[in-house]
């Protein structure tokens, strides 16, 4: 993901829409899109900054909440699998992924492996 453009090229822009121009022509000219310069007009209209929101960071675990609830799942049935494991959460009101579920497992240390010679 690229770095944002420069707060000066944000409101030069901005300042220039602000004085009647066109987003299009004020974004031909300073050699932006045209959506961006009306998501800066916009921003600058909604909360006065024309700087740039937070990009990145860390995002909570959706299932981190149910943990003790997939713990026993896993404790109650050992064979269930992760589609198993989804829709037992889908019937509590927690839609996720099959990815979110085995992301969430491996990360747990909760890895169990299905092997047809031990069924």
């Amino acid at each position: 993901m690229t770095a944002p453009l420069s707060n000066d090229l944000r409101e030069r822009v901005v300042d220039a829409i602000a004085a009647g121009e066109s987003c299009r022509s004020v974004a031909a000219r300073f050699g932006v899109s045209v959506s961006s310069a009306v998501k800066w007009s916009q921003r600058y209209r909604a909360t006065g900054s024309v700087a740039p929101g937070k990009m990145g960071g860390h995002r909570k675990c959706v299932l981190e909440p149910h943990r003790d609830f997939i713990i026993e799942q896993l404790k109650q049935t050992p064979h269930l699998s992760l589609h198993g494991l989804k829709a037992e959460l889908a019937a509590r009101g927690v839609k996720v992924s099959h990815d979110t579920v085995w992301r969430f497992l491996r990360r747990e240390g909760l890895r169990f492996k299905k092997n047809a010679v031990r069924s």
